[in-house]
């Protein structure tokens, strides 16, 4: 991932949050992470100041979010995005406590480019971010 991408994080939960953040630095990620609480507020970024930031000339973003979001859900931000023709490039990592097949289906058919389900262990979840760091390390980080 090139250094300028700016990682989105839509996570409701300041805990997950926390721990999102803190384990992708320990995993070398060291790119801009902004946090968004809920779904209203990134579609809000993106349709705004977001498409400065994520789609001019040599700047790229990379969305990780969560299903399970206050006034807008995950699904809906995703298929927002991919309808969108500026914003459907941007790579969209779902990272949530939702393991229904269903919607892991749903969103991997939405274009996702990786659903990972949040582990309820601790020490897992650790892990399971640093793998996503490692995995956001290798991506060209083209938006």
């Amino acid at each position: 991932m090139k250094k300028d991408t700016v990682i989105l994080l839509a996570e409701d939960d300041e805990g997950h949050a926390g721990l999102i953040i803190k384990n992708l630095k320990r995993a070398g990620v060291g790119n801009r992470i902004l946090v968004f609480k809920n779904g209203e507020d990134i579609l809000h970024f993106l349709s705004g100041e977001g498409k400065n930031l994520c789609l001019q000339d040599g700047n790229s973003c990379i969305l990780l979010l969560d299903i399970r979001m206050p006034r807008i859900d995950g699904i809906e931000i995703l298929q927002r995005l991919k309808q969108d023709e500026t914003l459907r490039d941007i790579p969209v990592i779902i990272i949530t406590t939702t393991d229904e097949p269903g919607t892991i289906q749903k969103c991997r058919d939405l274009g996702c480019k990786r659903y990972i389900v949040k582990p309820v262990d601790y020490n897992m979840f650790v892990e399971t971010v640093r793998q996503l760091g490692e995995f956001l390390l290798k991506m060209d980080g083209d938006c």
